[in-house]
């Protein structure tokens, strides 16, 4: 399970280091895609394997068809260079506004990774309704 916050900075190449903590679980190769609320996601092959067994599951509609092009033609394999350093190639690097400081969070089977003000402005935006997400969240669960 992924989980942490951690701050490290983008070059100018597009490369990002990864927290040492955070290597192992991520494997030798690994999936770079574009996320939702403007990040993007890191997934290690075998999660990426679920998801996409999980979407061949579901009904071939308009939705399933904009978000798979979405979602996969933004995918990209990655692997880590000696310094621990992944390469996000430009397109994800514009798409997640990746500039300088970057945020990269663990989000359970996936890690997330922000630009410091997309992610400064998600917090300060949801800060305050967390107590009533926990409630809606924890509400539903057990009555369903």
């Amino acid at each position: 399970m992924f989980m942490g916050e951690y701050h490290h900075s983008i070059d100018a190449k597009g490369r990002l280091i990864v927290p040492t903590k955070l290597r192992d679980d991520l494997g030798e190769n690994f999936i770079v895609t574009r996320g939702l609320e403007g990040c993007l996601f890191v997934y290690p092959k075998s999660e990426w394997d679920k998801i996409i067994s999980k979407y061949k599951e579901l009904p071939d509609t308009k939705d399933r068809r904009y978000f798979m092009r979405i979602f996969l033609s933004g995918a990209t394999i990655c692997e880590l260079d000696k310094q621990g350093r992944i390469n996000i190639p430009g397109p994800l690097v514009q798409f997640g506004n990746l500039t300088k400081e970057c945020i990269i969070i663990g989000v359970d089977e996936r890690l997330e990774i922000w630009s410091r003000e997309s992610w400064d402005k998600f917090i300060s935006d949801n800060e305050s309704n967390l107590s009533e997400i926990a409630d809606n969240l924890f509400t539903t669960s057990v009555n369903s």
